[in-house]
């Protein structure tokens, strides 16, 4: 347990430190929000629109297909699908009849899917029209026994090797076998991280992990949000795992409605939210800046949002500055990592707000900053160390690997591998990853830090800072920028404008102009492909 939880003192007598976890699965919480709102709007796409009581219809009718097609407790089913209805209802389904969601990125190439599926065994997929050639390519060399094929048109194709999903749940009944669920010990999602280090390894979240984040969520942000009443704007894919637990559960528990869209597209998000006046935007920073950038953005009813989330990356002081001059909502920067299911500190809106900070642990979380070197020893108030949590929503473990599992769980404690401090507050900052980490002459310099300084010039829309071999210093710093349309500066005067603002040794020596940034499906930038590629798209 860290020293001192000094954390706690900020919050308010209402909100509760510690929380009792009830053992309850994620179906039992879906049905309990179904009886509190079965007239309530659960989802929007496009306009059309669905009660809890019509998703809960459809979610019985895929949970008795997915059984009558023999998929019992502890199966995989695979979801490979954009944001649309369709998810959420696979989602609960799969879950209702014990099985596993394995969640795909729809982007995935065959070599990742391939991969993917053999790691965690899946036998049924459900999917996008659109990618069914994908995995229809890779069938024969996987275990898939079963192909669910989604579409968003009425057209009537068929499918060799799969069947439609209309065709499937029609193929259910009203009846579901009942399924004894341990809630501590039962896998609900296998979350396939990223794979940044190498091999994408399979997160076993639990029940009891889902839950307990989806509880802590709602008691931090007790006060902020009207059960039943609010209306979440859900872009960030629910593949991931913020997407999964913000957009769909926390939502679903809250009985909100959940405005769904398949992708992020600046004049189709602004035409949402003067349709559909979504008052809570779970978001990542290249969102808001594509959303402080639109030059007619005010518009549209922005007004309309109360509260934004940032979260998956670092969010800079500057562009929060300017999204909330923009729209008055209020960005609640927060923290968390798939092992954690996700979520694990934020900004308070019951006590001060620190901005550049993740804010303070959830309730029943702990953590603390921890030596690099031997990531036992607590550092003091204000070092630089490895950010560990323990808490309720911390990962079972990963699939099929004992012992990765046990380099990353170390006493209860999850070790994050990033790099954080921590203040007289108890309010943390996320400098970088440890792998992120620049060593030039020996010194150790963080990314974010530069970062932050290059976002704070007028001109700059875009920016990420890498560490480049250098036969003297070991590593020399490099900043890959993308400027404001039209806009026009030099090196030079990049250089200049960091030296003006950073010590020596931190100063870019390399400065490259581009005209986009490589980015994940959520919206983070692929600090890794930046670094693979070294090739300027557009130099000045």
């Amino acid at each position: 347990m860290s020293t001192n939880k000094v954390w706690l003192s900020h919050y308010p007598e209402y909100i509760a430190k510690e929380l009792l976890i009830p053992a309850k699965s994620i179906p039992e919480m879906f049905n309990e929000a179904v009886e509190s709102f079965s007239s309530h709007y659960c989802l929007s796409f496009f306009g059309r629109k669905k009660t809890y009581k019509e998703v809960h219809t459809a979610v019985t009718s895929l949970a008795s297909a997915l059984q009558l097609n023999g998929i019992q407790k502890g199966d995989r089913v695979a979801i490979m699908l954009p944001n649309c209805p369709q998810y959420v209802i696979s989602f609960y389904g799969i879950l209702t009849v014990g099985g596993i969601v394995t969640q795909v990125n729809p982007m995935s190439v065959e070599r990742e899917l391939k991969d993917l599926l053999n790691d965690s065994g899946a036998e049924t997929i459900i999917v996008l029209n659109s990618l069914y050639p994908t995995v229809k390519s890779i069938m024969d060399e996987t275990k898939l026994q079963n192909i669910i094929v989604v579409s968003f048109t009425e057209s009537q194709e068929n499918y060799d090797s799969g069947i439609s999903f209309e065709k499937f749940l029609q193929s259910g009944g009203p009846d579901v076998k009942d399924v004894n669920v341990n809630c501590e010990e039962d896998v609900a999602i296998l979350q396939y991280t990223g794979g940044t280090t190498g091999r994408s390894k399979g997160v076993m979240l639990t029940h009891r992990n889902l839950y307990a984040n989806i509880l802590q969520q709602k008691e931090f942000f007790k006060g902020a949000f009207d059960q039943g009443r609010e209306r979440v704007l859900s872009i960030i894919p629910f593949f991931h795992v913020y997407g999964m637990t913000v957009c769909i559960n926390l939502s679903v528990f809250m009985g909100n409605e959940m405005i769904i869209l398949p992708r992020f597209e600046v004049q189709e998000v602004l035409n949402t939210i003067k349709s559909e006046q979504p008052t809570l935007f779970p978001g990542v920073p290249t969102m808001y800046v594509a959303l402080i950038n639109h030059p007619d953005s005010e518009k549209y009813g922005i007004d309309t949002m109360k509260i934004c989330n940032s979260g998956s990356a670092p969010m800079p002081v500057e562009l929060m500055k300017q999204f909330e001059n923009k729209t008055g909502a209020m960005i609640l920067e927060g923290y968390g990592l798939s092992e954690a299911s996700p979520t694990t500190h934020c900004n308070p809106a019951f006590a001060v707000r620190k901005p550049g900070t993740v804010g303070i642990p959830y309730p029943s979380t702990d953590s603390k900053i921890v030596d690099l070197a031997n990531g036992v020893d607590e550092v003091p108030v204000g070092e630089i160390g490895e950010l560990i949590i323990k808490g309720p929503q911390v990962m079972k473990g990963y699939w099929n690997l004992p012992e990765e599992t046990a380099n990353t769980i170390k006493d209860g404690w999850l070790y994050t591998g990033d790099i954080a401090s921590v203040d007289e507050d108890g309010y943390v900052t996320i400098l970088d990853r440890k792998k992120d980490m620049i060593i030039a002459s020996g010194f150790n310099i963080y990314p974010r830090e530069i970062e932050e300084v290059i976002y704070e010039h007028p001109l700059v829309k875009e920016a990420v800072v890498i560490g480049v071999p250098d036969n003297y210093r070991g590593e020399t710093v490099k900043a890959v920028i993308v400027l404001k349309d039209g806009m026009n500066v030099s090196s030079v005067e990049m250089i200049e404008y960091c030296k003006s603002n950073l010590a020596a040794y931190k100063v870019p020596r390399m400065i490259e102009f581009r005209n986009e940034l490589p980015k994940t499906n959520v919206g983070k930038i692929l600090r890794r492909a930046i670094r693979e590629t070294e090739n300027p798209i557009h130099q000045r």
